[in-house]
């Protein structure tokens, strides 16, 4: 295709020192098929597939130690087992020229006891718990961590993000949105705490930035981007004011030099999008998008039209898409051509088996 013929998503990104072949981002995806909490072989097909050469993925949601779990099946990175089977994956995404991120999570309160080691309580910034039966699940009531415990957490996100490099990711997302820990800690209608990590936003963000910190001095804030999502309310995490929130994290982390800062806009409310005009651009993140100095990831609801128009009115640097990606692993070649997309099996997307719904959606020439 011409270079003056491309479209906005498909225009070439330089990202911090990585060179990036166009916008489209393959967003992380909770899968549920890491079975015992084990990267699978099945994980390098299916990453494979989504990948292009120059094509930023960013991996699932993948826990920092084995308090961290809250769902069946998802990865960890906290053992040499764990980091032994995520090397034959990035390798795989690597051999088709891709740039791997691994996205390093602690759930916190959104856990039961029998995801807990010695089934004892999850751990969060308050001692108030999810509404039991929020989503069909009996939510286990947290235990609020003392200050005291507060750094081992800090340094279970460091080695985390050190054990990522090791198993050869190009870099590390730090997962302060959706509801879990680090947004337990950020969102004042979790935190209740009294100390210096509660009351203001100065402090309830102080956990984050203590995390930042650590993994940044890690590996190098050039391989360590952030995910946030002021405005979502899943798992009962909300703000007064998500706007002051969002603002305040874009201008203060611009001090660790982060290669990226991903957002989830506000037309997304747990799984469901809210959908506006086709060509509208959503205008909610853009004072985050100009306070933060380095590259600016939107997710939440983009296709095609969308995303080239986020891209083409300088909204965002880059789009992270999800489930479209999930169900068409050419997504990049499909929006290339303008080809329609295959539609996303819900019912599938979290079931244990290791090609259904996961690597048997079909490319273009499979589909014709």
């Amino acid at each position: 295709m011409a270079a003056q013929n491309l479209i906005p998503l498909l225009t070439p990104y330089k990202m911090g020192e990585f060179d990036l072949s166009h916008r489209i981002v393959l967003a992380p995806l909770t899968r549920n098929r890491s079975f015992h909490n084990v990267p699978q072989p099945h994980a390098a097909v299916y990453y494979s597939q989504r990948t292009t050469k120059g094509g930023l993925l960013i991996a699932e949601a993948t826990g920092v130690s084995d308090t961290a779990q809250g769902y069946q099946d998802t990865p960890g990175i906290w053992t040499k087992e764990q980091v032994e089977a995520w090397k034959p994956i990035v390798d795989a995404v690597h051999e088709k020229g891709g740039v791997f991120f691994l996205q390093i999570w602690h759930v916190g309160r959104v856990s039961t006891y029998g995801y807990q080691p010695n089934g004892q309580a999850p751990i969060s910034s308050t001692d108030k718990g999810i509404t039991p039966g929020l989503d069909g699940v009996d939510w286990a009531p947290p235990r609020r961590l003392s200050k005291d415990e507060i750094p081992s957490i800090v340094n279970d996100f460091r080695v985390a993000a050190r054990n990522a490099i090791e198993a050869g990711f190009d870099g590390v997302e730090i997962h302060g949105a959706n509801g879990y820990l680090i947004e337990q800690f950020l969102k004042d209608q979790v935190n209740d705490r009294t100390d210096e990590y509660g009351g203001s936003l100065e402090n309830r963000s102080r956990f984050a930035f203590e995390i930042v910190e650590a993994v940044t001095n890690e590996i190098g804030s050039n391989k360590v981007g952030i995910r946030l999502s002021p405005y979502t309310e899943f798992m009962e995490s909300i703000d007064s004011d998500p706007d002051k929130l969002g603002l305040y994290m874009a201008n203060e982390l611009n001090k660790f030099n982060l290669v990226y800062l991903h957002m989830i806009e506000p037309r997304v409310t747990g799984a469901r999008v809210h959908q506006g005009p086709e060509d509208e651009v959503p205008h909610k993140l853009l004072p985050m998008r100009k306070a933060f100095k380095n590259t600016f990831i939107a997710a939440g609801g983009y296709d095609r039209s969308k995303g080239n128009c986020a891209i083409s009115e300088n909204y965002a640097d880059l789009v992270a898409y999800g489930r479209s990606f999930l169900a068409n692993p050419d997504l990049v070649r499909r929006f290339e051509i303008d080809a329609p997309l295959t539609k996303y099996n819900r019912s599938t997307f979290y079931v244990p088996d290791p090609v259904l719904g996961y690597t048997d959606y079909p490319f273009l020439e499979e589909a014709k």
